[in-house]
């Protein structure tokens, strides 16, 4: 799995990060950051629920 961000589309409300803090953070710049694009296998229902929380639908998974 691949973690692929639109970062024009996000507005860093940090739902992502709150779902899989191990992948996503909000900094104190109000930035979003992807803390690991190909989060191993025992993350993914994380990563997927940090997406599906996402109200702007900025993030998006890919096959790696």
């Amino acid at each position: 799995m691949r973690v692929v961000v639109e970062y024009e589309s996000c507005d860093s409300n940090g739902l992502c990060a709150a779902a899989a803090p191990e992948v996503f953070e909000v900094r104190s710049d109000d930035f979003l950051y992807v803390l690991d694009e190909k989060p191993p296998p025992h993350l993914w229902p994380s990563v997927e629920q940090a997406a599906r929380a996402c109200p702007k639908l900025a993030i998006t998974l890919e096959d790696a």
